[in-house]
């Protein structure tokens, strides 16, 4: 850009800024639209990245290198027999399958009345192994975990919500007893606050983890429809579910199997993320376009108004594209201004949503600079249209206009 051009420029976006500070509130009707539609486009697409990053940050506290299958009878059945044929031999004889699987903990999961000295708690109760606690990282704050020695012995661990529960009725939790349907169990243990993941189904913190074997002394229910393992890093993962596969096959022949990969679910997770981030931004493009007309309509309510002044100008000398320029900048001082001011309002609206979620907050530098550039293109866009019908404006004629 030469010296007289950036001069040129900048006496234009001057002369803009001045022109449209003397009629405040028809500038700032102008704005409203950019600014809305900017901020929208903004706080949504934030958002979006906020809500995928916290859920990508509970798989990254748990791991990636996670595996977990569900088990399922083929043929609904009353028959309790008929469900038991999948025992914890069984579920163990999967660590077999493959060498790649370095921890393999299946479980059970039980919702029977439960009970603290008479006063009611609401949880899960969930049989396990001692493989439970490396596999899905639960760590201990009182005692300790689940042994695979404890076979049927009546003890189990509270999750941390359940522990709160019954702190108002016991100083001392461990060593205490809880009925869990028609059987008191001795608290050995008490968990540590187990951040919530998507990965596997059941909240820790609001649970009463047994003994897998002792799980059946509860309740004749308790089947082994789940099981959760951690692989190498390197693992194929397809290949372990076809040795799974075939192992279940031989196994347990009327069972279906349901496998969840936590480097699968991440992927799903991106994929939807992008979809989420698209819809979002044609939703926030409409609130522009919007936005984009009102800028249309107040220039053109500017050219009408001041005809005199443009006729004046080009008596004097001044070329049409000076003029195309005169109002063309004008246009392009709205968007920006409003997208720079819904930019600022988008992020804090994305904030707020972050506290309220408690989430953790990040600036992402991609929506505003996409919200920046397309307000630039809208006041381009829309502000091009009226700069052009002022700059074929016949002087003759516009210095008749009284």
């Amino acid at each position: 850009m030469t010296p007289n051009l950036y001069k040129k420029t900048l006496s234009h976006f001057i002369e803009a800024f001045t022109n449209l500070a003397a009629t405040k509130l028809r500038t700032v009707l102008a704005m409203l639209g950019i600014l809305v539609g900017t901020a929208s486009v903004v706080a949504m697409v934030s958002t979006g990245e906020l809500a995928t990053q916290a859920a990508l940050e509970q798989f990254k506290s748990l791991g990636t290198d996670m595996l977990a299958v569900s088990v399922f009878s083929e043929t609904a059945s009353t028959d309790s027999s008929s469900s038991n044929d999948f025992d914890l031999s069984a579920a163990l004889g999967l660590q077999t399958v493959s060498s790649a699987i370095t921890t393999l903990a299946p479980y059970t999961m039980l919702y029977v009345p439960m009970s603290y000295l008479g006063n009611s708690i609401d949880g899960t109760i969930i049989g396990a192994t001692q493989n439970l606690a490396p596999a899905i990282k639960i760590d201990m704050v009182q005692g300790r975990f689940i042994s695979d020695l404890d076979n049927y012995s009546e003890y189990c661990v509270v999750g941390d919500t359940i522990a709160q529960k019954i702190q108002p009725y016991a100083s001392k939790i461990i060593g205490t007893q809880i009925k869990l349907g028609n059987d008191f169990f001795t608290i050995i243990g008490v968990a540590k606050n187990w951040p919530e993941n998507q990965f596997f189904s059941q909240d820790i913190n609001n649970s009463v983890i047994v003994p897998i074997k002792a799980s059946k002394l509860i309740s004749k229910y308790a089947n082994i429809d789940n099981i959760v393992m951690r692989l190498d890093p390197n693992a194929n993962i397809e290949t372990i579910k076809t040795n799974i596969t075939q192992y279940m096959s031989a196994k347990v022949p009327n069972k279906k199997l349901y496998f969840r990969s936590a480097k699968e679910l991440i992927k799903s997770m991106a994929a939807q993320h992008k979809i989420f981030t698209i819809l979002l931004g044609l939703i926030g493009s409409i609130s522009l376009l919007v936005g984009g007309i009102g800028v249309m309509n107040i220039m053109l309510v500017s050219v009408l108004e001041r005809r005199r002044e443009i006729g004046i100008r080009l008596a004097l000398g001044a070329k049409r594209h000076d003029i195309q320029w005169m109002f063309l900048s004008e246009a392009i001082v709205l968007a920006l201004s409003g997208g720079i001011i819904g930019i600022i309002i988008g992020i804090m609206c994305a904030f707020i949503i972050a506290e309220f979620a408690h989430w953790h907050f990040t600036v992402f530098l991609w929506p505003p600079l996409v919200g920046f550039t397309v307000s630039a293109l809208v006041g381009i866009f829309f502000g091009f249209y009226p700069a052009r019908q002022a700059a074929r404006l016949d002087p003759i004629e516009t210095l008749r206009t009284e």
